[in-house]
């Protein structure tokens, strides 16, 4: 199932709804078969900046390359084939099976009814294969579980056969156990993977760089090892950690520090004490 991978350049990307700005400037190139990971607190931007690559944002200026190409000077069919994308809203209310699910992500390269080829049979098999599916492909998609559903969605934008990979959350609902299937399989992939992320060892774990937003502007790109520093956890994600190194894959490792940051016990100490006296006196 393997594609040339393919290449992704935001150059000066800004998005707005209505007065507030989502995204601020960025600018993020990815290279062929590179894995990507951007990473932020909740409302930093991250999905409003991956919805740009997959048309569902529309930049209020900057551009969005895919492959060299202009993806808002495309025509839908295009991006199409040329960008798989899991969202972290797909509706699941709808009377397909999860095979029928993962059986449209072959439209992008067929006419209006036209059915499906022994070629697309093979690949539709393959990928509910490669996601271990084949006990669920007969099974209604609105009655598996959110991991399940995940994974569906994968082997549906697979069957695109997409040079660029765009994933939103893709370990959300999965355990942990599937959450590393998931992550070492697309880093086995052949194309090009850009993927939101919250779990920032997963990140440093499987991610050739990191990108990283705060309140709409990219903060810092890099490498795991210079990204994930103390002092852009501190300012970014408001907590104090120490920096180590995983003592198998030598890859950085995130330690949290159970301690609020410095200079907020006392006033959390201070507001509960406050509570109390005004519940019981």
């Amino acid at each position: 199932m393997s594609v040339r991978p393919g290449t992704l350049d935001l150059r000066s990307v800004t998005v707005r709804t209505g007065a507030k700005t989502l995204v601020d400037n960025v600018s993020i190139s990815v290279s062929e078969g590179e894995m990507v990971g951007l990473l932020g607190p909740n409302g930093a931007g991250k999905s409003s900046l991956l919805r740009t690559v997959y048309r569902i944002n529309r930049p209020a200026s900057g551009t969005v390359l895919v492959n060299g190409e202009d993806a808002w000077r495309q025509p839908t069919e295009w991006v199409a084939r040329n960008v798989g994308a899991v969202l972290q809203d797909m509706p699941a209310e709808f009377p397909l099976t999860v095979r029928d699910v993962v059986a449209m992500g072959r439209s992008a390269h067929k006419k209006l009814l036209e059915p499906d080829t022994s070629h697309d049979h093979t690949l539709i098999a393959a990928a509910i294969a490669l996601l271990g599916l084949e006990p669920l492909q007969g099974r209604a998609f609105r009655t598996l579980s959110g991991g399940e559903r995940q994974r569906v969605l994968v082997a549906r934008a697979l069957v695109q056969q997409p040079r660029l990979l765009v994933l939103d959350e893709p370990t959300n609902h999965l355990d942990i156990h599937h959450q590393l299937q998931l992550l070492r399989f697309m880093r086995g992939l052949e194309i090009t993977v850009v993927a939101a992320l919250h779990d920032l060892n997963l990140a440093a774990m499987f991610c050739d760089r990191l990108c990283v937003l705060d309140h709409g502007r990219l903060v810092a790109v890099g490498t795991p090892e210079t990204v994930l520093t103390p002092e852009l956890l501190r300012r970014v994600y408001r907590i104090d950690a120490t920096i180590a190194r995983h003592p198998e894959t030598g890859t950085v490792w995130v330690m949290p520090s159970a301690a609020p940051p410095i200079g907020q016990p006392a006033r959390a100490a201070e507001t509960a004490e406050q509570a109390s006296v005004h519940r019981y006196n």
